[in-house]
């Protein structure tokens, strides 16, 4: 399939042109016309799949069918509404809408805090059509009077469940009330947790869901390793890992902002280029940071879990979990950084003793026995643990190892050592990431391999309570 073949107008597919795509992937195919038709849909796919063009080229079309392009006949005529958990993500959602739209008639801006209101509210007042905003300074604004959505067709959450995460659900909950009942309504997930599906039966009506692989499966172009090391020695096997292997762009994330800090101070020191990024840092100092890891100033880039789906560099060659993530779903998220737009990709995990319980967690949720490095020089003394059982229930909390004793050495020929480098044994479950797109009623079109029919949602949203999360 072809992106001629969703019946996109000929301005969008001249920009999809101009940024060198000619094939929409599986969440585009599926997504596109069910948004094109005017309903409400929940799209569960990862980051790196191609889901903002999944929701900005229809919504661009639908602008152009529904309204005059032209703002200035109504001042601050806010018609899509997108909201993103972080200021990245965020600014990258404004990109693309640049980038499909540079041939439409429509304006847009992004609204993010840690910066000064100022601009914001010129180029509010100015009038624009697309609004891409975080929850906290948008709902600032809305308070201040300075913006308002009574002209909204279409609202539009983006990873709703790091939003969760990230506790926005309240502020969510206020805007909704300040936008109109009747609205299209979007809403895109990597996962889809109690407290979302919750959510999206408040807020769409009668939805239809597509979605592109299981969730947490992990990107099969992805090489995954895991070295046990003691915590004091993580540090080192990480300088030493990027001086003997051709590390040139490498993301590595660590538990807090502090650590992020310190390991990038110490990789400096080391005449190792790198930056850090997370939640502490102001949004001109994150972009100074994100701007050098992509011109490649940077060699490393240090990050929390925070920021983990807001940065979108090309040709990532590795990623490093220095510290492994307290949310085994973070753990994919993060890895899916690298191996992008079918390139290969490294995902390495430093394992001390007290996280061989969270790998275990991470091992169950991926079904797949991560491949270890063995006979590095800086493996930890207490050995390597055996396989994890991937049939056995994840953990509550951090624990050390799997059951087993976290100072048995295994002999060779293990399923876990980590020195053959054939892709075909990490295959993971059965599931092999395929695509698919159901529906209870039969209605909707599939969209790549294996896809069946699109799920429909029998939801009211109309005048109910939004649920506390």
């Amino acid at each position: 399939m072809r992106f001629e073949d969703l019946h996109l107008i000929q301005p969008l597919l001249d920009a999809v042109r101009d940024q060198g795509y000619t094939d929409p992937t599986p969440i585009q195919q599926q997504a596109i016309p069910h948004v094109l038709a005017g309903g409400d849909l929940i799209g569960l796919a990862q980051t790196g799949t191609g889901k903002t063009a999944a929701f900005a080229l229809p919504t661009l079309q639908r602008l152009s069918e529904l309204a005059d392009p032209n703002p200035n006949k109504s001042r601050r005529n806010i018609q899509v509404l997108v909201l993103a958990p972080t200021r990245e993500l965020a600014s990258q959602i404004h990109d693309s809408f640049k980038a499909y739209g540079k041939y439409t008639k429509f304006n847009q801006t992004v609204i993010f805090g840690g910066v000064s209101q100022k601009h914001q509210e010129k180029a509010i007042n100015k009038g624009v059509n697309i609004v891409v905003a975080t929850p906290g300074r948008l709902l600032d604004l809305l308070n201040q009077k300075l913006v308002r959505f009574d002209k909204l067709d279409v609202f539009i959450l983006d990873e709703a469940d790091r939003m969760l995460d990230m506790g926005f659900m309240p502020d969510i909950q206020k805007i909704v009330r300040k936008i109109p009942d009747k609205r299209q309504t979007l809403l895109f997930s990597a996962t889809m947790p109690p407290d979302i599906q919750k959510l999206a039966e408040t807020l769409l009506t009668d939805p239809v869901e597509v979605s592109v692989a299981p969730e947490s499966t992990t990107v099969e172009a992805i090489t995954q390793r895991v070295y046990f090391v003691e915590k004091g020695d993580k540090r080192k096997l990480l300088e030493h890992l990027i001086e003997q292997h051709n590390m040139h762009r490498t993301l590595v994330f660590t538990r807090t902002k502090r650590g992020a800090n310190r390991l990038s101070e110490q990789l400096d020191r080391a005449k190792i280029p790198s930056e850090a990024i997370h939640g502490n840092k102001s949004q001109s100092a994150r972009q100074r940071a994100l701007e050098s890891f992509k011109k490649g100033k940077a060699q490393v880039l240090v990050a929390t879990d925070i920021v983990a789906r807001g940065i979108d560099v090309d040709e990532i060659s590795h990623v490093v979990n220095y510290d492994l993530p307290t949310d085994t779903e973070s753990y994919v998220h993060r890895i899916g950084r690298t191996g992008r737009a079918g390139a290969d990709g490294m995902a390495v995990s430093f394992v001390a003793v007290d996280e061989r319980g969270a790998l275990s967690d991470i091992e169950r949720l991926i079904q797949m026995n991560i491949p270890v490095a063995e006979g590095h020089m800086y493996q930890s003394d207490q050995g390597v643990p055996e396989p994890t059982n991937l049939t056995g229930r994840r953990r509550n909390g951090n624990s050390n190892g799997n059951g087993k004793s976290a100072g048995k050495k295994r002999s060779g020929g293990r399923s876990r050592n980590g020195n053959n480098n054939d892709k075909s044994s990490r295959s993971g479950n059965g599931n092999g990431g395929g695509n698919r797109s159901r529906s209870r009623n039969g209605n909707g079109s599939g969209g790549g391999a294996n896809a069946g029919k699109p799920k429909r949602r029998n939801n009211q949203r109309r005048n109910k309570p939004t649920p506390q999360p």
